[in-house]
């Protein structure tokens, strides 16, 4: 269990990243959510042992974070948002120096792990070639390769699919929830979808704070009664922000459809949908944004 409590963080410039940030995270898919800014990369730096907060506590079972980093090191696997790689090294190459430094000094038990690794991430194939010539979604399933050495109790992943076709980033999904079946792993991003379909838990941070919190399920249930879907035509969109609590557009096919939130049917063509995880992200932004 990572338990996180009054987390801040405050930069040089004055900027507030982190805000009393308080979690606690069980074993399994932990889905953070936010939008650019929110403070997603800073919290997970910061569990990381990347960067020390100006104040607060985390706590990975035993271990006292920010007392002992080098603790947690040794049971983390990190895959930041840019994972740089030498240019000119092989996969394989790569990975054994990973493991070098992770602490496998017998060179037969890191070859056997290096092996065994990459052909858990479907590399065995191309382990001879460098990693800077692989495609975004090898580079990945690298990462998480590397993620995995010395079989770590705690993964931490940045905006692992940014950049990745539909087709790498369902591979990349499917690997990483087969990893987190019995250890924790929090997948930080801001595609709704992904948190919907794999984590058990979830939170919504904005602003450096957490909004919400809770599975995805217990999250929907904020909105379940109160969406409300409308198409209209594109010039008539300020006049219904203007009116109603619009926290969705999208063209379709030419088309622009609304969502709004509201406790009752606000008539005037509006009808009644199931809400999802991505209209509870969206009402949290415009609440965030009206209370600004």
């Amino acid at each position: 269990m990572l338990k996180i409590e009054n987390l801040t963080h405050i930069y040089p410039n004055g900027t507030r990243a982190l805000d009393s940030v308080s979690l606690e995270v069980p074993p399994g898919m932990f889905g953070l959510l936010g939008p650019n800014g929110a403070g997603k990369s800073t919290l997970m730096r910061t569990i990381a042992t990347l960067q020390v907060p100006t104040s607060g506590v985390i706590r990975f079972d035993e271990i006292d974070v920010l007392a002992t980093p080098d603790a947690l090191r040794r049971t983390l696997g990190y895959l930041p948002q840019d994972f740089g790689v030498y240019p000119r090294v092989s996969a394989f190459d790569m990975l054994d120096h990973l493991a070098v430094l992770k602490g496998y000094a017998n060179r037969g038990e890191r070859r056997d792990v290096v092996g065994a690794l990459l052909n858990q991430v479907n590399l065995w194939t191309v382990r001879n070639k460098a990693v800077a010539g692989f495609s975004g979604g090898m580079r990945q399933r690298f990462g998480i390769a590397q993620a995995l050495i010395g079989q770590p109790r705690l993964i931490i992943v940045d905006e692992p699919t940014a950049g990745l076709d539909p087709e790498e980033s369902n591979r990349f999904l499917n690997l990483l929830s087969e990893v987190a079946e019995n250890i924790v792993v929090i997948f930080s991003t801001h595609i709704v979808q992904d948190i919907a379909d794999l984590c058990q838990n979830a939170a919504i941070i904005a602003g450096g704070r957490i909004i919400s919190r809770g599975s995805p399920q217990k999250l929907v249930e904020q909105v379940r009664g109160r969406v409300w879907k409308k198409i209209i035509a594109k010039d008539e969109l300020d006049a219904h922000r203007e009116r109603y609590d619009v926290i969705a557009t999208r063209l379709t096919g030419g088309r622009t459809v609304i969502h709004a939130l509201a406790d009752a049917n606000p008539g005037d063509g509006f009808e009644a949908i199931e809400g999802d995880l991505e209209d509870v992200y969206f009402a949290t932004l415009l609440s965030l944004r009206r209370a600004a």
